[in-house]
């Protein structure tokens, strides 16, 4: 599904978080947005989830304006998964994978598995969400928006939590969602993540888009720099990209 934001300011409340937007997001791709603390990363995520409606401008799904969809419709076409990772009720994870399948009027078994699979969660299923770990916490949520099978998912920050291996998991299955033809995006901090998994990249910074495009024309010093007022390093190792940064600019 594509998302595309024309000329779009967000707001929260009296305070204008980002201007002049525009952009479509690429159908069947990851892409990450990244930039400093308060740069908008998560005020443009509920944006491109259709949870916050802009000041001014439009937002398109698939080529609908925000407004003409009905929140059914919208739920079936966007899974969101914020940055909170609290569940205030004594579920069951299996139970809270399960909402996910809310917007369907079903809870098909076989999705369910699917998604506690995928997460590597199947031996926490009947466990209560509320003993379990945080990164453990975080998969499970992770686990009932992909329940959704939504044609969009947006992430806030997915790999907050997570271990290593799992966070490489998640990305690995990201990638594999996009092939299939769904569109992923997500918050990240960790830039190397962005380099090696995503095929678009967001630059946020100065409440504007300081640059969009491939990671290898967005990800560079020229960019990175000035957003975060660090030295970046970004460079391949055993043809893996990294970056990282190095000391704070003066």
């Amino acid at each position: 599904m594509t998302v595309a934001l024309k000329k779009v300011r967000l707001a929260l409340g009296d305070r204008v978080v980002l201007h002049d937007v525009d952009i479509a997001v690429p159908t069947g791709q990851v892409t990450a947005v990244v930039g400093p603390n308060g740069a908008g990363k998560s005020t443009l995520l509920r944006a491109c989830a259709g949870l916050l409606a802009p000041e001014r401008g439009q937002i398109a799904f698939a080529g609908r304006p925000l407004e003409t969809l009905a929140r059914a419709e919208l739920a079936r076409a966007v899974a969101y998964l914020p940055q909170e990772r609290a569940v205030h009720w004594p579920l069951s994870a299996r139970a809270v994978v399960a909402l996910g399948r809310l917007p369907h009027d079903d809870a098909d078994p076989e999705v369910i598995a699917q998604a506690l699979g995928a997460m590597d969660i199947e031996r926490l299923a009947d466990r209560p969400v509320s003993q379990l770990s945080g990164g453990e916490r975080a998969r499970v949520l992770v686990a009932r928006a992909l329940a959704q099978e939504a044609p969009l998912l947006v992430a806030d920050e997915p790999t907050a939590g997570l271990d290593p291996a799992h966070a490489l998991a998640l990305f690995t299955l990201f990638q594999r969602l996009a092939t299939e033809g769904r569109t992923i995006v997500v918050a990240l901090h960790d830039l190397s993540l962005a380099a090696r998994f995503a095929h678009h990249v967001v630059l946020l910074a100065d409440q504007r888009i300081a640059a969009h495009g491939p990671p290898a024309d967005v990800l560079t010093p020229r960019n990175l720099e000035p957003a975060f007022g660090v030295t970046m390093l970004c460079t391949n190792v055993n043809g893996l990209p990294i970056v990282a940064p190095v000391s704070t600019l003066p």
